[in-house]
């Protein structure tokens, strides 16, 4: 018999397996009716331009964070908005870092703010967790600005990238060394 904590291993593994696919079938029948072009059609039009899509959509996804954990967003609210950054012109690795820094509020402030859990289960019972919100704000704070200083700074994340380097997939090798189990020579593994 398996003990308890295998088995709330199973049931919480089992609802994020039902999570990625709901979310899967979710952006496939959106994809099927069209969606994306509605969304693409209403975001392309804010009022701004680049720095209004960016504006209205960290606002957004920064309320997001309220109801919906890092998995949901990624997984649904992301699909959605990178086509619309893409036709805005909008170099996607700064923007996935953006998003990337503004999701990272969600572990900070209530109602899924894991790392206000993880502190409140370590603190001691003196400590309120009124007291454990409270002491967040200012992160919360700090987590905002970084989101505008990337915002208007897109050197801080792309500066170490080099656009003139063409890398090309297929000659990427990765070589492992050889294994005594005898399951034949696996020594290097070749993508294309």
């Amino acid at each position: 018999m398996p003990a308890l904590g295998s088995k709330n291993t199973m049931r919480i593994t089992s609802m994020v397996i039902f999570i990625l696919i709901g979310s899967t079938v979710f952006s496939l029948v959106f994809q099927g009716v069209d969606g994306s072009r509605w969304i693409e059609h209403l975001l392309s039009h804010v009022p701004g331009g680049q720095v209004g899509f960016l504006i209205f959509v960290n606002i957004f996804v920064f309320f997001l964070a309220f109801f919906l954990d890092f998995f949901e967003i990624a997984f649904i609210i992301i699909p959605l908005l990178v086509p619309v950054a893409d036709k805005l012109g909008i170099d996607l690795v700064w923007f996935g870092v953006l998003l990337c820094v503004n999701m990272q509020t969600s572990f900070m402030h209530p109602p899924f703010g894991f790392a206000l859990f993880y502190l409140r289960g370590i603190a001691q019972k003196e400590v309120l967790s009124r007291d454990v919100y409270l002491g967040a704000l200012p992160w919360v704070g700090l987590q905002l600005v970084l989101v505008a200083i990337v915002i208007f700074w897109p050197a801080s994340v792309t500066y170490w990238i080099d656009k003139r380097s063409n890398i090309d997939p297929a000659t990427i090798r990765i070589e492992l060394p050889k294994t005594d189990s005898g399951d034949g020579d696996m020594s290097t593994v070749k993508f294309k």
